[in-house]
């Protein structure tokens, strides 16, 4: 159901609504889903609660590699005025520190796909960066590289872009840190789902300061913000079956030429898409949904 709080979110992002609540925020992951910079018209049920609580594991699974910004996700915390609201929000928000965020997108990829492949095989390269010949549709790049990009208003396009120019936006320091941070984050997550039956073909993380602090924030290796694929069936050469958005972006591809607004999707392809967000969330973290 789409968000039901009457209270005004401070802003509204893609699948995000954010409330202002001083030195802290308060996130909540909605069931809106969205692919090509647009929000679909359809809603995914319990997708927000899902991306919410996988955010949650990886934010206690990375605890020692870097600090985040969660402070609760227990409904005793929720602020009073949102108490009405309560079961709804229950597994799907975060109360989280206010962090000064990095006005970039930091993308690490470990396997050739989607717009890297497409650049790949007309230049070479991905974002500048000189790959080996011979790769294919998702081979395994031979050393992971980060890709970073801009962080798009709400209807703008993210556009990647080049380390050097991170560097004009973010400093030299900080650029080299959070790509450090990213590939070392990148490299535990894709060792934990690979032991859990996962790949991670490529992931994109965001961060801010706080105190002078880089921290992890927002959402992390979701399957909004990931490519994940079965271990079992994956294939060098052809595209993988997915447990992400990749399935409705397929979808989209095959149902709509991109112009005008999305098109609603069917019944299955929705059933399907909530579906392969839970199976993500169990092979990753072990548990039942």
């Amino acid at each position: 159901m789409p968000n039901p709080i009457t209270i005004e979110a401070t802003s509204r992002g893609k699948v995000r609504d954010m409330y202002d609540l001083g030195d802290r925020l308060l996130v909540v992951a909605t069931d809106r889903i969205s692919a090509f910079d647009y929000v679909l018209p359809d809603e995914i049920p319990e997708k927000g609660r899902v991306l919410n609580q996988l955010s949650v594991f990886w934010f206690d699974l990375l605890a020692d590699t870097i600090e985040n910004h969660l402070i609760s996700t227990d409904v005793a915390d929720l602020p009073e005025q949102f108490k009405p609201w309560e079961e709804w929000l229950d597994g799907r928000f975060m109360l989280v520190r206010r962090a000064n965020m990095f006005p970039v997108e930091c993308i690490v990829r470990g396997y050739l796909t989607g717009s890297g492949l497409k650049s790949y095989q007309k230049t070479g390269e991905v974002c500048g960066i000189p790959l080996p010949a011979g790769l294919v549709n998702s081979s395994k790049i031979p050393e992971t590289i980060f890709t970073p990009s801009t962080k798009a208003e709400l209807g703008e396009h993210d556009e990647n872009i080049s380390f050097e120019q991170m560097v004009e936006l973010v400093g030299d320091e900080a650029a080299q840190d959070l790509r450090d941070l990213t590939l070392k984050i990148y490299t535990k997550a894709a060792d934990h789902a690979a032991a859990h039956g996962i790949i991670i073909a490529d992931t994109k993380l965001e961060f801010g300061t706080v105190d002078g602090r880089i921290i992890l924030a927002d959402e992390v290796l979701t399957p909004d913000s990931s490519r994940f694929w079965p271990a079992d069936t994956y294939e060098v050469g052809k595209e993988q079956p997915s447990f992400d958005k990749q399935y409705v972006r397929n979808w989209l591809n095959a149902n709509w030429d991109r112009t005008g607004n999305p098109p609603h999707m069917p019944e299955e392809v929705i059933a399907q898409t909530t579906q392969k967000y839970i199976t993500a969330y169990e092979m990753i973290t072990g548990k039942k949904w």
